[in-house]
Parts: structure tokens; sequence; C-alpha cells
């Protein structure tokens, strides 16, 4: 499993239910199932993604995040999480309301943009082409790139509390600098619903 994966897993309770939003191949799921006997429902839109999930044993809705996820109750489940898709949505703002609404934490990953390599494609007069970021200006599913900071700034606007924060390059997690050195950033956040009544 991937290395961002591996730490979203870790800050999951066992026996918690859990909401995968963009689960692809149900990987997350089918992980946490087996060694933390969680409680799980992945949304995926992708036909052969579906397929692989319920090959998994994962049980999947196929939907677009578009929509919105008024199919869940407020508090629905314990942890949401929205791997590397935050930046390929829409409405970003009203996603994150929503996973707010449905479970108590939140866990997003999203490519870094203020990775340096990425400044000096710019200065070069080019949009950067990186391996979190692998495609060309005019083919990517990108619509919403930011930095750590510029999350950071939303997430308070949102009133999120972000209580863990990790950072990669490619399998390597990033301790110094990492609004410069990494390429990925894996938030997780309290509901602001939980942080009032605390």
């Amino acid at each position: 499993m991937r290395a961002d994966l591996v730490r979203i897993a870790s800050w999951i309770e066992p026996g918690s239910r859990v909401l995968d939003l963009g689960c692809a191949d149900g990987a997350l799921l089918a992980y946490l199932h087996k060694n933390k006997e969680i409680t799980g429902v992945g949304v995926e839109l992708n036909d052969k993604q579906v397929i692989a999930a319920v090959r998994r044993g994962v049980c999947v809705i196929q939907q677009n995040l578009e929509d919105g996820l008024a199919l869940f109750d407020d508090q629905q489940f314990d942890t949401v999480v929205l791997s590397r898709t935050l930046q390929s949505m829409h409405n970003t703002e009203h996603i994150l309301r929503e996973m707010a609404r449905v479970a108590r934490y939140g866990v997003v990953s999203f490519p870094n943009f203020g990775y340096w390599p990425h400044g000096w494609s710019i200065l070069r007069g080019r949009m950067p082409v990186t391996g979190e970021m692998p495609y060309q200006w005019f083919d990517t599913p990108n619509i919403h790139l930011c930095t750590l900071s510029d999350f950071e700034d939303l997430a308070l606007a949102l009133q999120l509390r972000i209580t863990h924060l990790a950072t990669f390059n490619g399998k390597k997690e990033v301790k110094l600098l990492p609004g410069w050195r990494s390429t990925l950033a894996v938030y997780r956040f309290e509901s602001p619903r939980f942080t009032e009544e605390a």
C-alpha cells in the first residue's frame, strides 16, 4: 500500500466507521477492514475501479462526488477520507463542509503546489509536470492546486481544526521544510461540530 495510505490508516481507530471518497480499487478500505476491523463504505465513479473494489470485498457506491454526500446522514461515520482527489473537485469548500457533516474526522491528501521545482518550472515559463502532477496543462484533471498554507487558510475559514499533518516526497516522509520539499500533503481535521462541544 502507498506510504500516504499507510499513514492515513494509522490515524483511524480500530472498529470505527469509515467513508472513503474516491476509493479507487478499495485498497485502503480492504486494509482497514482486515487490520482494524472497521466498517467501511467507498464512493467511486470509475467503472473499472468499482469492479476492482468489489472484488476486494469492499462495499462501494458508484457516484460522482460533485453531486455531494446527500446519501449520508449527519455524523454517520467516524472518519471520511478524500485521498488525492481534492484538487480535482469543482466545489472544494462544499466537499470539505460535507465531510465535516458526515464524520467527526476528515482526512484529505493533495499534491503540494508549493514543491520547489514547481516554482522553477513557472520561472521558466512552463506549468509544472512532476510525479504527483504528471499532466500537461491542457489535459490535467487538477483544477484547484494549492500549497500547504493555502489549505490551512481554507481549513481555518471553514473552522476545521487540523489535528495531524504528514508530507511525502514519493515514498519518503518529509519532516524538514515540508512546504518546499514535499510533493504530497496529508491532513487530518476535526469537524467544527465537535470542536464547538469541547
